[in-house]
């Protein structure tokens, strides 16, 4: 089969008189126009181009293939347009609100990816873990990690993840405090967890139950920084097992429940559920969140 870069070098010379003419038409240097001419020549197996003291000529092969070339040509113009037409389609605006620590450890890395694909769309990250109301036109898009199905909404939520969770601390924290054998021991530790109910935390409340005497030493309304204080040394915390099994400087406290385990989705309205870039942002990162986190 013939390579269309070879016919778009029969064109050139068809159109210029000369090996040197379509190189420059082609931005590139004269051996390779000749190079391409010769590959045609083999893939059709007869003489397509006749070599002058003046240029070049085209032999009747040759001729009689400028008239399909062209058609080739305006082929692929079309194509090319409404590829590029599609690209100006996803563009606008988009407000996305996710946790710092998946915008730190996941989303932020992919957006060169993202941006060199779709150029014309515009991104507010709203680095929160709170969740803001969707519905109400907070955000457009939403990262949302539930330990279940996520609350009835008319919102349309796709899932792209679910991720295990267990207790870790430091190795420094290990040296200095040594580590639980069971978890009642918990009780003469330092605990690290958030500023909701400890239900909420997974890994941590089955632990608890068995241990009802142990609480927080430490809260944070920010799982990122949760992260960073158990990584700190600063007390035994609730991680998810991809990530903090990554971190050389973490040990795992106790094996994972089986329940221990949350689910990410992203999630958006309705009405702009279809819209290219919504669309084209969802496909994006669904793809690579199942991945990465």
């Amino acid at each position: 089969m013939f390579d269309w870069d070879d016919v778009k070098a029969l064109l050139a010379v068809a159109r210029s008189g000369s090996t040197a003419g379509a190189a420059r038409e082609l931005k590139v240097n004269q051996t390779t126009v000749a190079r391409r001419l010769e590959a045609l020549e083999r893939d059709f197996g007869v003489k397509l181009v006749e070599r002058t003291q003046t240029g070049a000529i085209l032999t009747d092969a040759g001729l009689c293939l400028v008239a399909d070339g062209e058609i080739m040509e305006r082929a692929a113009f079309e194509m090319g347009q409404k590829i590029a037409a599609h690209r100006r389609g996803v563009s606008g605006a988009l407000r996305v609100t996710l946790s710092e620590m998946l915008a730190a450890s996941v989303v932020t890395p992919l957006l060169p990816e993202f941006r060199e694909a779709y150029p014309d769309v515009t991104l507010e990250m709203v680095i929160s873990d709170q969740r803001l109301d969707l519905e109400a036109g907070a955000a457009d898009i939403a990262f949302r990690i539930s330990r279940g199905p996520l609350p009835d909404s008319n919102l349309v939520a796709r899932k792209v993840n679910t991720t295990q969770w267990a207790l870790y601390c430091s190795r420094d924290y290990a040296g200095r405090m040594g580590r639980p054998a069971k978890p009642v021991d918990l009780k003469s530790h330092l605990i690290v967890g958030g500023t909701h109910e400890p239900q909420t935390i997974p890994g941590l409340q089955r632990i608890l139950d068995q241990a009802p005497e142990v609480t927080a030493t430490l809260r944070s309304t920010s799982l990122g920084n949760q992260f960073d204080s158990v990584r700190a040394g600063l007390g035994i915390g609730a991680m998810p097992c991809v990530r903090a099994d990554a971190e050389p400087d973490l040990v795992q406290v106790f094996p994972p429940d089986p329940e221990s385990v949350t689910h990410t989705w992203i999630v958006t309205r309705p009405e702009l559920k279809d819209a290219p870039r919504v669309r084209a942002f969802i496909d994006f990162f669904a793809k690579r969140v199942t991945r990465w986190w």
